[in-house]
């Protein structure tokens, strides 16, 4: 198995047929249709279910899928810093990180960074600690944003300056917006939609003094966005961080909780890690900017 056959296999995922896949590699379906068959006689497995209308994957399919996209991205990345690390600096920078107001400081760091090499590039993933831990472990993202803790035993960091506080996004017309704050007491008949990670936070449980699945959790949600249309539409009240959602000119307003909650943020990348010049000339950067503030 190499990545060309893994590419093979994925246009035959995306297209649903042989006849898409192989005109989209500008190659014939015979020796493509030849490559698939090695493919699952070397895994032992059966990967496509050829239906008269359309290629569908098996459950092993769908696992091969997976592994493959991360493969071929990290093969892509690789190749893209190689190739440039004899010329000037130029190149990706991967950051994964959930929704956080830290982006504002990242996307300034990122900006000076620019203004003295314009051919770096920069590409942002979303996901929750979990999904952006384990995308840093296997070499996707060069860097990843992540609130306190940090295993120190797997990853250097910079603690970044400022925390994120926790409120909830809620319609102007509620009882609760003529509130300054929001009180665990305040929720506890509310429907409420929160983050996977809230959901999964002791910290939160805590606060509210109560199992969260004891609570009249009406949603969960990954986009904070997704979540805000559903408040506007009177769904329910979103416990999310602050500045994520523009307030202004909106039917929505955000009320801070009380005891406040807040959580501490970090830049994260593994230990011993290789970086391209495009990435080191990113952390030098980022250590300056962080002097200053």
């Amino acid at each position: 198995m190499d990545i060309r056959t893994l590419q093979y296999f994925l246009a035959v995922a995306r297209e649903e047929s042989i006849t898409g896949a192989a005109e989209f590699l500008h190659m014939t379906q015979p020796p493509l249709s030849r490559q698939l068959k090695d493919l699952e006689e070397e895994l032992g497995v059966q990967l496509l279910i050829r239906g008269s209308r359309r290629i569908t994957l098996t459950e092993e399919g769908m696992i091969l899928r997976k592994r493959a996209e991360e493969l071929v991205d990290l093969f892509n990345k690789t190749r893209k810093e190689v190739s440039s690390s004899h010329e000037t600096i130029a190149g990706d920078i991967y950051i994964g990180g959930g929704e956080t107001d830290a982006v504002c400081m990242i996307a300034r760091v990122a900006k000076k960074l620019q203004e003295k090499h314009p051919n770096v590039h920069y590409h942002l993933t979303s996901g929750d600690a979990e999904e952006v831990l384990e995308r840093l472990d296997k070499g996707l993202v060069d860097f990843g944003i992540v609130v306190d803790p940090v295993n120190i035993s797997k990853y250097e960091y910079l603690k970044l300056p400022d925390d994120d506080i926790f409120g909830v996004l809620m319609h102007k017309e509620s009882p609760l917006a003529e509130k300054e704050y929001v009180c665990a007491e305040d929720l506890r008949d509310k429907p409420l939609i929160v983050s996977r990670q809230t959901l999964m936070s002791s910290e939160m449980a805590k606060w509210m003094g109560a199992d969260l699945s004891s609570l009249n959790i009406v949603g969960t949600y990954t986009l904070l966005y997704n979540a805000s249309r559903m408040v506007s539409e009177g769904f329910g009240y979103a416990i999310c961080l602050d500045k994520l959602i523009n307030t202004e000119k909106s039917e929505l307003c955000f009320r801070p909780l009380y005891p406040e909650q807040s959580v501490g943020l970090n830049i994260v990348w593994k230990r011993y890690q290789v970086f391209s010049k495009a990435a080191e000339k990113f952390l030098e950067e980022l250590h300056r900017f962080l002097s200053t503030t």
